[in-house]
């Protein structure tokens, strides 16, 4: 799961960063409001953690600029301000949940879940493929009852995978989803942990192949279809 952060207190950012990473998401930071939402409206997130006030662009513009944009990722937003009205302006902006300063991360995390469970943006909670499968909330995974132990990185991209099925999927797409994008990540570095789950996932276990290589284009994950 991807969660682009907009705050421009630094210490706060990346507080909620390492937390937020500590829990296996996959986490953007933005400090203006600018760069925030020109973020959200080029990359692909589950949730966004928006700061109220601002430099650039304040959380209620951003908020209703995403919505006036058929942008529907939830919102949470973040502000020192917690009078009644301030909260109805931001709901009323397009916010999905309010969140007043200072909080505790456990609430930022139980109010993060409860969003990402809505129908909305839900999806499957166990994903499944020949044999294989994965809980995103357990971070369990199994093939033909044999339980596989994966890296955070290495479960992020076997999860990728597996919520697109048999679609080719380019090295590009792969980092701008499973890593964020600040990283310092390297076309090679898709193919390094590519060659990771093959070796945990396919490799040890007799039968199809799961993942494939499509030559010229990228990956993709479901057995090859005969010819």
């Amino acid at each position: 799961m991807k969660i682009l952060i907009v705050e421009d207190e630094h210490k706060i950012a990346n507080s909620i960063k390492k937390a937020l990473e500590h829990e296996r998401y996959i986490v953007d930071v933005a400090y203006d409001g600018t760069s925030g939402y020109d973020l959200a409206v080029s990359e692909t997130y589950d949730l966004i953690v928006l700061d109220r006030l601002l430099p650039g662009m304040d959380g209620i513009e951003i908020s209703t600029k995403l919505r006036a944009n058929s942008v529907h990722i939830p919102i949470i937003m973040l502000t020192a301000k917690g009078q009644l009205v301030d909260k109805i302006e931001g709901l009323d902006s397009g916010a999905d949940d309010y969140l007043v300063k200072p909080f505790a991360l456990a609430e930022l995390f139980a109010r993060i879940r409860a969003l990402t469970r809505r129908p909305k943006t839900a999806t499957t909670t166990i994903l499944t493929l020949d044999g294989l499968t994965l809980n995103p909330q357990t971070y369990e995974v199994v093939r033909n009852g044999v339980e596989i132990q994966l890296s955070s990185k290495e479960f992020s991209l076997l999860e990728y995978l597996l919520r697109h099925p048999q679609k080719v999927l380019t090295k590009e797409q792969i980092m701008t989803n499973v890593w964020s994008y600040d990283s310092d990540v390297l076309p090679n570095s898709v193919e390094v942990y590519i060659k990771h789950l093959r070796d945990k996932i396919d490799h040890p276990f007799p039968g199809p192949k799961l993942i494939h290589t499509v030559r010229g284009f990228g990956y993709k994950i479901g057995l090859q279809n005969k010819s």
